[in-house]
């Protein structure tokens, strides 16, 4: 799509077990945004992000912020020229 910003995020810290998906996933269907999050063996959490620019910035902020009991440590993120192809927001296995 025209004008979108795409991001795969690694969010490190207390990620798991505390809703951070659920999170992740209501926060991007709010923002209109597409993609998907998964957990990882590593106890960290992977999404990729994709939308209006503006939107992937809030969900960024939202991401560092996390749920209620969660507690974020860090993220690493990429610009990827490759968006999804999903026409929403998915909770994906666990890699």
């Amino acid at each position: 799509m025209a004008d979108e910003r795409a991001l795969r995020l690694t969010i490190t810290g207390l990620v798991q077990g505390v809703g951070y998906r659920a999170f992740v996933q209501s926060e991007a269907e709010r923002l209109g945004l597409r993609g998907w999050v998964r957990n990882r063996r590593d106890r960290s959490v992977e999404a990729l992000i994709a939308g209006p620019p503006e939107a992937v910035g809030e969900m960024l902020i939202a991401c560092r912020k996390g749920p209620p009991g969660g507690q974020v440590e860090s993220i690493d993120l990429e610009e990827t020229a490759a968006p999804p192809e999903l026409a929403h927001f998915s909770v994906l296995p666990t890699l």
